[in-house]
């Protein structure tokens, strides 16, 4: 007998005698997790913690605007876990009976900061002075559904400058397009958060950084979707997301404890 045939024969041997799906072991439930594309990069590696710890569960992000999220949810979207960017997104969906009880929790924060393409020479010493002719255009996220847009608009209007900037204004789906506008120089400057500026260190440069009080603090919650056939699963990466070694992968990411934010 050639060592060819013998292989044959023992993988030939187990799949006869193995239950289908043992034979061919994989994930066995999908767990979708529908969160503000700001968190994307720190997400997608605890979401591999969470994998690496539960072998038959495969976590599926779906990633965008915390305003566009939301509809989606209210819509019938088969979500398991929702994490917004700002409170009033995740209220939102609470006060219309999407989330189950006690299991919204706050888990980080961030900074709401103006950035421009490395390369550009502009000046900008203050927030207002992105009135001057020379910035023709500043991207920020609409203001409607993109939670980024929303802490923009509340920094210009503390700064008492929307109407004189209103017409310089690109106004972009969620907060990561605004990165990328800046990062390909099509615009003169951009509203993003600090953490978002990390991802494009060597295509960015953060010039000015909003001080607290100009626009609401920037929270993150999250909850579990009430409705979810995973509700086990869910409660358990929302934990994961909160504990110690959740809380370094957002660390590491940029973005602080949410007792920084109080």
């Amino acid at each position: 007998m050639t060592k060819k045939l013998a292989v044959l024969l023992v993988i030939s041997f187990f799949s006869a005698v193995l239950p289908v799906g043992i034979a061919l072991a994989g994930p066995t439930m999908d767990l979708t997790v529908s969160a503000a594309i700001s968190l994307k990069n720190a997400f997608e590696e605890i979401g591999k913690l969470y994998e690496s710890r539960n072998k038959n569960t495969k976590v599926l992000f779906n990633l965008g605007a915390s305003g566009d999220l939301v509809t989606q949810i209210k819509g019938g979207a088969p979500i398991d876990v929702f994490a917004s960017a700002a409170l009033k997104d995740m209220d939102k969906l609470d006060s219309a009976g999407f989330v189950v009880k006690d299991t919204r929790t706050n888990f980080a924060a961030n900074t709401v900061v103006l950035i421009v393409p490395s390369s550009s020479k502009i000046t900008i010493p203050s927030f207002e002075d992105l009135k001057k002719p020379e910035i023709k255009k500043i991207a920020m996220g609409n203001p409607k559904t993109v939670p980024a847009g929303r802490y923009a608009a509340e920094t210009f209007q503390y700064y008492k400058i929307s109407d004189m900037i209103h017409n310089k204004l690109i106004l972009t789906e969620n907060v990561r397009q605004v990165l990328d506008y800046v990062y390909r120089g099509e615009v003169d400057a951009g509203v993003v958060y600090s953490t978002d500026a990390m991802v494009r260190q060597q295509g960015v440069k953060i010039i000015l950084t909003a001080p607290e009080a100009s626009h609401k603090p920037v929270i993150y919650p999250i909850a579990v979707v009430k409705g979810t056939k995973n509700e086990q699963a869910a409660n358990s990466f929302v934990a994961l997301v909160t504990s110690e070694e959740g809380q370094k992968i957002l660390s590491q990411y940029g973005f602080k404890p949410i007792a920084s934010a109080k």
